[in-house]
């Protein structure tokens, strides 16, 4: 019987080739996941490993902490004192401060050179012979006085920089020019992944991210002989508990921890594509099997007659989908590694440099890929190998397919009844009560409800498609006519094909509903509430602008209005509560604020604005009195002069003069300046903000449009993702449309034949098949879109009080991309089986059993 099944598996190559399509393509994303992810972390965790070569003991401060009442304590790092007491530990060999924050360098036409967030500056602190072990200069040396610098190679060559010239570099104030002095290599993972890193001398680094005489770590080489233990035991008495001390070794292992946590959220992220493909692939799987059962009755039939026992019969239709199934991960496996390193380019060509080593392949990959390909192919079989048993010999020496029974239908169709409208329930449920828990409760409805869906499609397939007959009779006569019929003829296999359409369709078209209908209420937002032409920040979320910034752009020629959001907090009660402080002269000409008690003018007395939420929560109003305590521990009074409608996202709960807030903090943070110029938004204007700050190249400039594309940004990475999603649906759903028109073929070949003979001629039997592709196709994408539209109204049920403005809006442009790509994999698919059906000779076909 096994010599049988593997016969069976090479008689039926084109088949077979599907199921093998299907199944490589999850198995190499898969692989593909594992392989790029473990490689990725080796090389991570090598090159963090050597960048603390040399070093015993690493000391970190985590500058100052809160004490019970929440009062600032402790010192902003780790003082010049300290350092020397380090130094003079027994066993100690060299002791070097560090002290980091951001830097841009600009290239020659003022652009950032790198990813922004990975941009940094940090000293050079020699420790021997003038020399500093992080880097290793390949030109010139580092610098001495506060107008040098050097650079990392890469950006030296991005920007073609050599030593002596003048380099402009900006922090998060006003930009500086610097002499470079040197350009070295180093092992940091922030260069290598695609930043920049500029060094200056210790007392400018200082001054510029921390204090003059504190230092962010310490970094301590052990002599000869000295363990790294014993330097951690003589280190950690003279810390103080805002400080922590760690071997190097420990502190290596550490980030490799981190790591790999990283490269797991990654890896999960890139396996939810492997899911989907291979969840999909099992119905093309299914079809392939029962396709191949099916041609195969008589066969199984006479080796039942001649002894073979029903177990055997069974067995041998698992040993064909073992065989197809270890086959499929073998070639998955090998696709996967060769996506690994397609991954490893795309990274490389897009500026993130992966750390050099070799392709990590480890036998838990390995394994994993053989044993989910051989899993997936086999699950998909049970059901017909099971029904290959139940053939009577008799019975089917005499079938030429396997019909299913009234009964087996009757059943289905209850079962997946009751799942549906389980489903149903679920998800109403979840909208009556709303937030988290009602969004628990509707993923768990979705899920049942497409099951439900799956099991009752052949159920739903008949009156559906019989609706559009008459139209496919009166559009394309006979051949649209037979089409229909055709489609329903076997409603298990229709229902089966167009399940991966659904599948993958009531994903996209729910997740398209929500970011349209989000995008739209942020765009609202903007539009309503956003009045200023320009958002000024650090490029690529690189922190903090310089309070400066503000104070420059208030004196330039050409600019109406300015605004900083300064972030900040309020103590109240016994928690830290979130503030912004803005300027109270001009908030009102930068943004659209609702007030419904008091007045915005308030704030420039000392006042505070309240958002409207948090009063009501609060029971406070315009005229009650908070006792609050600022970030540096003074505490204060604050009159509520102001109660606004809230603007999640654009101020916090708590309002205040920007004065105010920033007099209690040692280094103010502030995310964006907002802008408003004299003639609204054009070139000149955006010219004019530019030159104001002195063509910074780490500063960004925001118009309203940019606004808004970024804050529906995450909105628009998930769609993106989601339409990968349906590609990988579709190139399965051709493959399975493929199989049900092959198997409708082979059933109907005598009947094709017939229909020849009586004057059906070529093309209309190519027009017969093609229409039957299409029909099946749309059936599946009206109903994922249906059930799709169906989710996205009640996730955002539960959206609806949080985000302001949120209304459904339906993306019927989108819906109908949707369809028509759903017609085309019809089209496509049919081309194969169509020229078949149209090629056979209708004399053979009519004697066909």
């Amino acid at each position: 019987m096994f010599r049988t099944a593997l016969r069976n598996v090479l008689a039926h190559k084109a088949r077979l080739l599907m199921t093998v399509l299907a199944v490589t393509l999850g198995v190499a994303f898969v692989s593909g996941t594992l392989v790029f992810t473990d490689t990725l972390g080796k090389a991570l965790s090598g090159q963090s490993a050597k960048s603390y070569d040399g070093v015993a003991v690493s000391v970190t401060s985590y500058g100052k902490t809160r004490d019970g009442e929440g009062r600032p304590e402790g010192e902003p790092g780790i003082s010049q004192q300290t350092l020397d007491k380090v130094k003079a530990v027994g066993g100690v060999d060299t002791v070097s401060g560090r002290v980091s924050g951001f830097a841009g360098v600009g290239d020659e036409n003022g652009k950032l050179i790198g990813n922004g967030w990975a941009n940094q500056g940090a000293n050079f602190a020699p420790v021997s012979a003038g020399k500093d072990p992080r880097y290793q200069f390949t030109a010139g040396s580092g610098p001495a006085t506060a107008d040098q610098i050097a650079l990392d190679r890469a950006t030296a060559d991005k920007g073609a920089y050599k030593v002596g010239d003048k380099v402009r570099v900006a922090t998060n104030g006003p930009v500086k020019e610097y002499t470079l002095t040197g350009v070295f290599t180093t092992e940091d993972g922030q260069v290598n992944a695609g930043g920049s890193l500029v060094l200056f001398d210790t007392a400018t680094a200082q001054k510029l991210y921390l204090q003059p005489g504190f230092y962010n770590e310490l970094l301590v080489g052990a002599k000869q002989g000295v363990s790294a233990d014993q330097l951690l035991t003589g280190i950690q008495p003279l810390l103080d508990k805002n400080s922590k001390a760690q071997t190097g070794a420990q502190l290596a292992a550490d980030q490799a921890k981190a790591i790999k946590k990283e490269m797991g959220n990654m890896s999960n992220m890139l396996l939810a594509f492997a899911g989907i493909a291979l969840f999909v692939g099992v119905f093309l799987i299914y079809n392939t099997f029962t396709m191949l059962v099916a041609q195969r009755t008589k066969e199984l039939a006479l080796l039942r007659a001649v002894g073979a026992k029903r177990g055997q019969v069974v067995n041998s239709v698992m040993a064909e989908s073992v065989v197809v199934g270890l086959t499929s991960s073998t070639i998955g496996l090998v696709t996967g590694v060769g996506l690994a390193v397609g991954m490893r380019s795309v990274m490389d060509s897009l500026g993130a440099k992966i750390p050099a080593g070799g392709l990590v392949i480890s036998p838990a990959t390995i394994v994993t890929a053989l044993v989910i390909g051989v899993f997936v192919t086999m699950v998909a079989a049970v059901f017909p190998a099971w029904r290959t048993g139940r053939i009577p010999p008799v019975a089917a020496m005499g079938s030429a397919h396997l019909p299913a029974t009234a009964k087996s239908l009757v059943l289905r169709n209850i079962t997946g009844s009751v799942l549906g409208l389980l489903g149903i329930a679920l998800v109403l449920t979840g909208v009556s009560t709303g937030g988290t828990d009602g969004r628990y409760a509707i993923a768990g409805g979705a899920f049942f409800l497409l099951v439900g869906l799956i099991v009752v499609l052949p159920l739903l397939s008949r009156p559906m498609i019989a609706a559009v007959r008459p139209l496919l009779q009166k559009v394309f006569g006979v051949p649209g006519k037979l089409a229909a019929q055709n489609a329903v003829r076997n409603p298990r296999r229709t229902a089966v094909t167009a399940a991966s359409l659904a599948i993958g369709l009531t994903l996209v078209t729910s997740l398209s509903v929500l970011g349209i209908t989000m995008g739209k209420a942020v765009d609202r937002m903007s539009t309503d509430k956003i009045k200023a032409d320009y958002k000024v920040s650090m490029a690529m979320g690189g922190g903090s602008l310089d309070k400066s910034v503000a104070e420059t752009l208030a004196k330039a020629k050409g600019i109406k209005a300015v605004s900083p959001q300064t972030a900040g907090s309020l103590k109240i009660g016994e928690d830290f509560r979130a503030a912004s402080g803005v300027n109270p002269a001009t908030i009102g000409e930068i943004l659209n604020i609702d007030v419904v008690g008091g007045s915005l003018a308030s704030l420039g007395k000392g006042e505070v604005a309240v958002a409207e939420k948090t009063a009501t929560k609060n029971g406070l109003s315009v005229g009650s009195t908070l006792q609050v305590m600022y970030d540096d521990g003074e505490k204060g009074s604050l009159k509520v002069g102001a109660v606004y409608k809230d603007l999640d996202g654009l101020l916090s709960p708590y309002v205040l003069d920007d004065r105010i807030l920033s007099a209690h903090s040692e280094t103010p943070y502030i995310p964006e300046v907002y802008v408003n110029t004299t003639g609204g938004e054009s070139k000149a204007a955006e010219k004019a903000v530019l030159d104001a700050l002195g063509n910074n190249p780490a500063i960004s400039l925001a118009t309203q449009q940019d606004m808004r594309n970024e804050m529906g940004g995450v909105v628009n990475l998930a769609l993106n993702i989601m339409y990968g999603l349906l590609g990988m649906a579709l190139i399965i759903s051709v493959l399975g449309v493929v199989n049900t028109l092959a198997m409708s073929v082979f059933e109907r070949t005598q009947e094709i034949g017939m229909l020849r003979a009586i004057g059906l001629d070529r093309s209309r039997v190519k027009n017969m098949i093609r229409l039957e592709a299409v029909v099946i196709s749309l059936f599946g994408a009206v109903l994922g879109i249906a059930v799709g539209v169906f989710l996205a109204w009640a996730v955002g049920s539960t959206l609806a009080k949080s985000v302001p403005g949120y209304a459904l809006v339906l993306p019927w442009d989108r819906i109908g991309i949707f369809l028509l790509l759903a017609g085309v994999v019809g089209v496509l698919a049919a081309m194969w089986p169509a020229r078949s059906a149209a090629k056979l000779n209708m004399l053979t076909a009519i004697k066909t059993e």
